[in-house]
């Protein structure tokens, strides 16, 4: 059996200079923070009260947060998606929205609350303090500055389809995960095109692995490499790019010289066992963030389990605490029932069916209620 549920359905994960993670859970609507990789803490928001009040702590309400970003502080970037707002939590949990109104679903580059997205997903932040966002159903990259002005760095709010070009002439199809490099290159993990590009800081976008509209699981170089409505990203010092590969329950890695492999998990397989490359398995991984040594933390969201894999390609889960006592990583091998994946087209194996929440299947996936929520 998966180990012992402190989050119901992890879609985010985001790491400090501390090593201290955080954990934004969809279904539960709260961002948790974890200490030492052992005790979970509530940081913001209430569990199953969903709203969008800035408050401290508890007081706080979100709505599916989809996406995390941490300083070396600890300070959080959130894309609360169901509500269409980029907010920021201080160390202390006191939450503020930095951009976007709950009140308005759209596409408005402007600042602050005149600002508007349409489920904002995929979060980074540049050195200056300046955010990213993956706007899914926009099919767009914004940029949030620290006061709040909104820019689009590429793509054309509404238009979903596939084009390398610079800015608003460049096409995405549902892009939700998103990375930064030192040089201020940013990582598009393009979902429903099955790709990954990227964005020079001029805004123009080229495509590095992957071919637009075939999902696969093959491993390769550039186009003959294939995704399964790829998901979260992180890079190292090293400039590898690591990818939760959502449809295929694996994760992958591609080199700079755009060499993708799989690092861990066996695709096509949504099941829960630790152990190294394929017989590590996952269940439809969402987000990934990297430490300082190259150790992969994962929301495992099918599992509702924090996952550790090593830069060797070993997985362990994270036995997590509820707040006291402490506790070590698994190393258990117990498995849930794998699941085949369905196949994909172009030669590659699939993998979990594709997920539109990153978006609203999400709740599908937990059996969340569908009913008003209580702000």
């Amino acid at each position: 059996i998966v180990a012992a549920a402190v989050f119901s359905f992890p879609t985010s994960i985001a790491i400090d200079s501390l090593g201290n993670l955080y954990v934004g859970d969809s279904s539960l609507d709260t961002v948790q923070k974890i200490i030492a990789a052992t005790t979970s803490s509530p940081l913001a928001g209430s569990a199953n009260l969903a709203g969008a009040a800035d408050g401290n702590g508890t007081a706080a309400r979100f709505n599916q947060p989809g996406g995390l970003s941490a300083s070396a502080a600890g300070v959080l970037g959130v894309s609360d998606t169901a509500n269409a707002t980029i907010r920021v939590i201080q160390t202390d949990g006191t939450v503020t929205t930095l951009a976007g109104s709950p009140a308005t679903h759209g596409n408005v580059d402007a600042t602050g609350s005149a600002a508007s997205f349409s489920s904002p997903i995929g979060i980074a932040r540049d050195s200056s303090g300046t955010l990213y966002i993956a706007d899914a159903m926009n099919h767009t990259i914004r940029k949030v500055t620290s006061a709040g002005a909104v820019t689009t760095l590429a793509g054309n709010p509404g238009m979903s389809g596939y084009n390398d070009n610079v800015g608003n002439v460049a096409r995405f199809n549902y892009p939700t995960g998103i990375a930064l490099d030192t040089s201020g290159n940013v990582y598009v993990a393009d979902t429903t095109n099955n790709l990954l590009r990227k964005i020079s800081p001029a805004g123009a976008v080229t495509t590095l692995a992957g071919v637009v509209g075939v999902s696969g699981s093959t491993d390769g170089t550039g186009s003959a490499a294939l995704f399964n409505t790829p998901g979260g990203l992180a890079l190292d010092s090293s400039g590898n790019i690591y990818l939760a590969d959502t449809g295929n329950s694996t994760i992958r890695k591609i080199t700079p010289a755009n060499v993708v492999t799989t690092l861990a998990g066996l695709p096509g397989i949504a099941g829960f066992k630790d152990g190294t490359g394929i017989d590590g398995w996952f269940n439809q991984p969402k987000s990934l963030t990297i430490d300082s040594v190259g150790n992969l933390y994962v929301a495992d969201t099918g599992n509702a389990a924090i996952r550790k894999v090593t830069p060797a390609g070993v997985v362990t889960t994270l036995i997590l605490t509820a707040g006291g006592s402490s506790s070590t990583t698994s190393t258990s091998t117990t498995t849930i029932p794998p699941t085949p994946g369905t196949s994909g087209g172009g030669g590659g194996g699939g993998g979990a069916p594709s997920l539109w929440f990153f978006g609203t299947l999400s709740l599908l996936a937990c059996a969340r209620r569908i009913l008003p929520k209580r702000g």
